[in-house]
C-alpha cells in the first residue's frame, strides 16, 4: 500500500511546470525529486509495483523531462539505491544526474542500510561495495558525456555516498556539480548547547586539541606534505551545495562547523583553525596507532552552505528529503570557501 508521499501529484513539486535552470529553488526542487524517485523505485519493487498503472516511482523524473538511464542495485541485498537519470541536452542543465537514496527501515533493506550507516560513523563507507558501485558508474558516466554534464545528488546516507565520491572526483581533476541533502556530520551534538559562549568555548578547545595533535603526529611521522598534496587544498575549490536543517541531528553540525571557522578566523586564530578543521580528534587518534592521519569523510573545505530555517514540527520532516521542495521555506545560503 503506497502512502501519500510517495504520490508525485499529491506530494511533490508539481506547480514546477516549467524549469529555469539558472534558478536555485528549480534546481533544488528538480535534484531533490530525483532523489526521491530512488526512494519509491526501491519501495515500489519491495511492494511488487511492476508496470506504468502500479508504479510510483517514474513520475518524480518524467514531470521533469528525465529518463532513467540505470539503476544501481547492492549487490549485498539487491536493493536499489541509486539511480542514473538522463536528460536531453538543454541550456544550463545537466545531462545526467546521478543520485542515491538514504536509509529505508523497511525489512528489505534496513540491516544492510544500517551497517552502512555504522560505516559512515567510523569512517569505512569508502570500503563498501555500495561505493564501489557508486564510483564506477559515477566514473563510466563522465567517459561518456564529461564531468560538466553530470551531477551528483544524495540524500542522508545517499548523501554520504555522494559526498565520497565528488571528494574522490575532484582529487582526479573532475569536480562535480554536487547537491547533498541532510548529510551526516559525524561529531558530538554540539548544536544542541543553547549556551553560545560555552559551545564557543569547547570549539575552541577542541581546535586547540585537533592542531596539537595534527602538529605533533605530523613531526613523529616527519610528514612534510606540499600544499599541492594536501587534500583540503586540493578539495577547496570544489564547493558542493549542502542543505541543512538546525532540527535535524544527523547534519546540523555542518553550521557549527562552517561557523566556528569563521569566528577563529575573526579572533585571530585562523592558522589553528586551518589545520583543526581538516581532522577530528577521533581521525587523529586512530592516526596515531595506524601511523598515518586519515581524511574524515564529513570534512569539507569548501561548500555552499543552505540551511532550513523555518520551524519543524519533528525529526522526521527536519531530516526529510520532502522539505526541499516545499516552495514556503525560508532557507538562505552562504559560500564557505577554504583560504589556505
Amino acid at each position: 500500500m503506497s502512502s501519500e508521499t510517495e504520490t508525485f501529484s499529491i506530494s511533490g513539486p508539481s506547480h514546477l511546470t516549467a524549469i529555469d535552470w539558472k534558478n536555485t529553488y528549480h534546481r533544488r526542487c528538480v535534484v531533490a525529486s530525483l532523489v526521491q524517485g530512488v526512494y519509491i523505485l526501491e519501495r515500489d519493487r519491495q511492494q511488487n509495483r511492476i508496470g506504468s498503472q502500479k508504479a510510483l516511482a517514474p513520475l518524480w523524473w518524467n514531470f521533469f523531462h528525465f529518463q532513467l538511464n540505470n539503476m544501481l542495485v547492492d549487490s549485498a541485498d539487491h536493493s536499489i539505491f541509486g539511480a542514473i537519470f538522463e536528460l536531453k541536452p538543454c541550456l544550463n542543465a545537466p545531462r545526467f544526474v546521478i543520485a542515491f537514496r538514504g536509509t529505508l527501515i523497511e525489512s528489505g533493506t534496513r540491516s544492510r542500510d544500517i551497517h552502512l550507516d555504522l560505516k559512515c560513523i567510523v569512517n569505512r563507507l569508502h570500503k563498501s561495495s555500495r561505493f564501489q558501485l557508486a564510483i564506477h558508474s559515477i566514473q563510466e558516466t563522465i567517459g561518456l558525456a564529461g564531468a560538466s554534464n553530470v551531477w551528483l545528488a544524495g540524500h542522508s546516507l545517499g548523501s554520504a555516498i555522494a559526498l565520497l565520491a565528488g571528494k574522490n572526483m575532484t582529487k582526479m581533476g573532475y569536480p562535480l556539480e554536487t547537491y547533498l541533502f541532510n548529510s551526516p556530520f559525524v561529531s558530538a551534538p554540539l548544536e544542541r548547547i543553547k549556551d553560545q559562549k560555552v559551545k564557543h568555548g569547547i570549539h575552541i578547545a577542541s581546535s586547540v586539541v585537533k592542531a596539537g595533535l595534527t602538529v605533533a603526529l605530523k613531526c613523529q611521522h616527519k610528514q612534510s606534505k606540499p600544499q599541492q598534496d594536501d587534500p583540503f587544498v586540493v578539495l577547496s575549490y570544489w564547493i558542493p551545495h549542502l542543505f541543512v536543517n538546525p532540527a535535524d541531528h544527523i547534519s546540523s553540525g555542518y553550521i557549527d562547523y562552517f561557523a566556528h571557522r569563521e569566528k577563529m578566523e575573526k579572533i585571530g586564530a585562523g592558522k589553528i583553525e586551518k589545520l583543526a578543521t581538516k581532522h577530528t580528534v577521533e581521525s587523529l587518534l586512530s592516526g596515531a596507532i595506524l601511523d598515518r592521519i586519515s581524511e574524515p569523510l564529513h570534512l569539507l573545505p569548501s561548500a555552499e552552505l543552505t540551511i532550513n530555517k523555518s520551524d519543524s514540527t519533528n525529526f522526521r520532516k527536519a531530516h526529510g528529503i520532502e522539505q526541499w521542495w516545499d516552495p514556503t521555506i525560508h532557507c538562505p545560503s552562504l559560500v564557505y570557501q577554504y583560504r589556505y
